[in-house]
């Protein structure tokens, strides 16, 4: 080869791109695109993780390189108004969807279209189908609380990791025995109808359960809780939904967060063996009555009324006091007596009293020794408020911080000075605490319900970790 024709040749490797590593030629774009380089089960997983279906199908579009992992992929089937937003369509949709892809499957979420009446054989159809299998991920919101689930849908029990369950009847578990869930960690049922013979059953199929949330659970007047390995409980009532007697926590070696939330609950929790209690959460007015262990603390109407022993495994706490009511928050922390985080949810009342002297022949042992974080939600920096907080800035030995969630707008640098000075910190008990003033936004304060695996956490109340929140 002379001169020319070798310079012509280098020239030419210069200007033309790289082959992929995977071997997509023909001047496809994909032998520019790193992320198309990567292995097929790594963008499988990708596009399984998209937020919506139509996103997933779309990225055939990309390129040659693309356009077979969509059907390759884990299915994530998320029927709602995203996928059309006519209920018609979206029917057919998803049945075009269950017979192009051949599975497995990662997420099915049916949150648009109604369980009962003709659509009931339809979603027979669908559980059965083999684009399903292998579902680790159940989300079904828009039932009816008199149409049963058709049975079906326990095929998916043996891969299942995570199931939502709401607004439908549960009596496929009413028949004995019930599939073993060997995956399943986490189960959401609300607004649901079950009897407590079939939730006892359904929790002793669940051999690695760790969280549970139950919100508005229909046909039974106790909630029983028997499990080897949860670890969270959460539990509400809604406005207009059916409130059940008692929670009975009646075996849960390995519980460690019990919170309830929203504006009810049962009239009674019963926690009988929950050795390793730690997060106790109960912000509800409406509380009646709670009692821990064999008799070792009765609380009516969020007043303790006795107490034989303390419980000295909750690190955190939350309450609701109305007032504020320095004497039910003092009652409680002598009930707990090792907190070290406590969160109390404020509602003002005028005639409350001031808070008395803090008795130093009777002292609260975590005042003195362990407790470090202190949350004030729906701050006023009123009389009553100002009085009530004092009582902490003034005792709390060992404390680090302070939090105040500010209601309403006067949370500016010369409100917060003047309460500086009302709150008497250059007193402070503890010299090294240091005291935040941030605005309340109200429900984010309970953001685990939007984000349930934030229910996993340590401390599900750390506001820290909500994105909602932000300091003024």
């Amino acid at each position: 080869m002379d001169d020319a024709a070798a310079a012509a040749a280098s020239k030419k490797r210069r200007r033309d791109p790289p082959a992929s590593r995977e071997g997509a030629g023909g001047g496809d774009d994909a032998s520019l695109d790193l992320i198309s380089r990567l292995p097929d089960e790594i963008l499988g997983t990708i596009i399984s993780l998209l937020p919506s279906t139509k996103d997933g199908a779309r990225t055939a579009i990309l390129s040659s390189r693309w356009r077979h992992l969509w059907r390759s992929a884990p299915l994530n089937l998320a029927v709602d108004d995203a996928l059309s937003s006519q209920e018609s369509e979206r029917i057919a949709a998803v049945s075009e969807i269950l017979a192009a892809h051949p599975g497995p499957a990662r997420r099915l979420c049916i949150s648009s279209i109604f369980l009962g009446g003709h659509h009931y054989a339809r979603f027979d159809g669908w559980f059965r189908s083999p684009a399903l299998g292998g579902l680790e991920e159940l989300e079904f919101y828009r039932g009816n609380s008199r149409r049963a689930l058709p049975p079906s849908v326990l095929h998916f029990a043996p891969t299942l990791r995570v199931a939502s369950i709401g607004r439908c009847n549960l009596s496929v578990i009413d028949a004995a025995p019930v599939p073993a869930f060997p995956r399943l960690k986490q189960l959401n049922l609300s607004g649901v109808a079950v009897s407590e013979a079939a939730l006892l059953r359904l929790l002793a199929a669940c051999a690695v359960l760790e969280s549970l949330e139950l919100k508005g659970i229909r046909g039974l007047s106790t909630v029983r809780i028997v499990s080897p390995t949860l670890r969270t409980i959460g539990v509400s009532v809604g406005h207009y939904e059916e409130l059940p007697e008692e929670l009975v926590i009646e075996d849960a070696p390995c519980l460690e967060r019990l919170i309830s939330f929203g504006c009810n609950g049962p009239r009674t929790i019963r926690v009988i063996t929950a050795p390793k209690l730690t997060v106790l959460g109960y912000p509800s007015c409406r509380f009646y009555e709670l009692v821990m262990g064999l008799g070792t603390i009765i609380v009516k109407e969020m007043i303790p009324i006795s107490l034989a022993a303390s419980v000295r495994t909750v690190k955190a706490l939350v309450l609701e006091s109305i007032g504020p009511n320095p004497e039910v928050v003092v009652g409680f922390l002598r009930c707990f007596p090792c907190v070290e985080r406590l969160y109390i949810q404020s509602r003002l009342r005028k005639d409350m009293k001031n808070v008395g002297q803090y008795g130093t022949l009777d002292p609260i042992e975590c005042l003195e020794l362990h407790l470090r974080e202190i949350v004030l939600n729906t701050y006023e920096g009123k009389t009553p408020d100002v009085n009530f907080a004092k009582f902490f800035v003034l005792n709390a030995k060992v404390l680090e911080v302070m939090k105040f969630g500010v209601y309403g707008n006067s949370c500016n640098q010369k409100w917060v000075a003047n309460q500086h000075m009302r709150l008497q910190l250059d007193n402070r008990a503890s010299r090294d605490a240091r005291f935040n003033f941030e605005r309340d936004y109200g429900n984010c304060r309970f953001y685990y319900r939007k984000h349930m695996h934030d229910m996993w956490i340590a401390d599900p109340f750390d506001r820290s970790l909500c994105k909602c929140c932000r300091k003024v």
